[in-house]
């Protein structure tokens, strides 16, 4: 494949991960119209869509935003003749499209769940590892934002692990692997600064605060 159609796979992938599938649910499937980002946090993503459309609505959201992310990379994958470097661009530039959707206006989600697609693909033993995390820190905690920053903390950790002492990747593989995960990471942290304020001032809301009030993580 040529640098044209590599440079075309970034730009899908930043497309693709701009679909607001969230928004688009509540507005078309599960409301008559309802604008998702005038209900709870104002966020497109599962946790502020299950306030509107319950569980199910929550799922299908996080499915498909994981989906998203999972099918940028398999994409880049594909025209890159699977070259580590550019399947972890797209799969940086998928979440990008989550955060700052250019269909609404590039106020999106925050980047969780298309997270998990992109890196189930590159690294699904350190991703399974981290999913981990989060559900522990939820089970202990309790909360969903703080299990969301320490499990994206934690995966370039996990990469060291799984690809680079467990099941060795060669170094330039390796490199880009952590690079693009440290990038994605900080952007997905910077994501959830309100909820960071909250938890630092002790305001933030565990599972199963009474309905209305602010539960956590928005993905």
């Amino acid at each position: 494949m040529s640098l044209l159609d590599k440079i075309l796979g970034l730009i899908i992938a930043y497309l693709l991960g701009s679909i607001p599938f969230g928004y688009l649910l509540v507005k078309y499937v599960f409301t008559r119209g309802q604008d998702i980002r005038q209900v709870g946090s104002g966020n497109i993503g599962a946790t502020n869509v299950g306030r509107v459309a319950g569980t199910k609505g929550a799922v299908l959201t996080y499915v498909l935003d994981v989906g998203k992310g999972a099918l940028a990379v398999f994409i880049a994958g594909w025209v890159s003749h699977y070259d580590v470097w550019w399947m972890g661009a797209a799969g940086l530039l998928a979440i990008v499209g989550h955060l700052f959707p250019i269909w609404i206006g590039f106020r999106g989600g925050k980047g969780v769940a298309t997270g998990v697609g992109v890196y189930i693909v590159l690294s699904p033993y350190a991703t399974l590892s981290s999913l981990l995390v989060w559900v522990v820190i939820v089970y202990w905690k309790r909360y969903v934002s703080l299990a969301s920053i320490l499990a994206t903390a934690a995966l370039p950790l996990w990469i060291l692990l799984w690809d680079g002492k467990i099941f060795p990747k060669p170094t330039h593989q390796l490199l880009g692997m952590l690079i693009l995960s440290i990038l994605a990471g900080a952007l997905i942290v910077a994501k959830h600064h309100d909820n960071i304020r909250r938890l630092l001032k002790g305001e933030e809301h565990k599972i199963g605060s009474r309905r209305g009030q602010p539960v956590g993580s928005e993905v």
